[in-house]
């Protein structure tokens, strides 16, 4: 099995995306938690890139810009990177959701940042030659405790 992959910047190719995660982490028995909160980390980011990184409309078709998936694992740590060629966006500089004091008073959207913090151990980004590079970071034995 490939440890990246490339794939178009459509919503459609995120299934695609999740679906070689998910291979990935079965072959190599990821714990439930990291597999759980890496997929659920790759999902967010690869929404948000597709729905936003390509105002000009390249998001779909032939011209649609490219992704490319990289994972890497590094003692018990396993760091996914996604490149996108899309705008410059740094999503680590993000402040969290304000709290709220009812589930009645949240803002639906703008928590998968938050989310992605929960379940990482470490977030990334760097724009390298034109490119976007958000790394995910997982440690396996935290995964493994919880």
């Amino acid at each position: 099995m490939r440890d990246s992959l490339e794939v178009p910047a459509d919503l459609a190719q995120i299934a695609h995306a999740l679906a070689w995660l998910e291979q990935i982490g079965e072959r190599d028995a990821w714990p439930p938690r990291l597999r759980f909160g890496m997929e659920l980390s790759l999902d967010e980011a690869l929404t948000n890139i597709v729905s936003y990184a390509y105002p000009d409309g390249r998001d779909v078709g032939p011209s649609a810009g490219r992704i490319t998936l990289h994972l890497a694992r590094v003692d018990d740590q396993v760091a996914l990177t996604i490149e996108d060629d899309g705008l410059a966006f740094d999503p680590t500089q993000l402040p969290p959701p304000a709290a709220v004091d009812s589930i009645d008073d949240a803002e639906i959207g703008g928590h998968g940042m938050q989310l992605m913090r929960h379940y990482m151990d470490a977030i990334r980004y760097a724009r390298v030659d034109g490119r976007n590079q958000l790394t995910l970071v997982a440690d396996g034995v935290a995964a493994r405790g919880a």
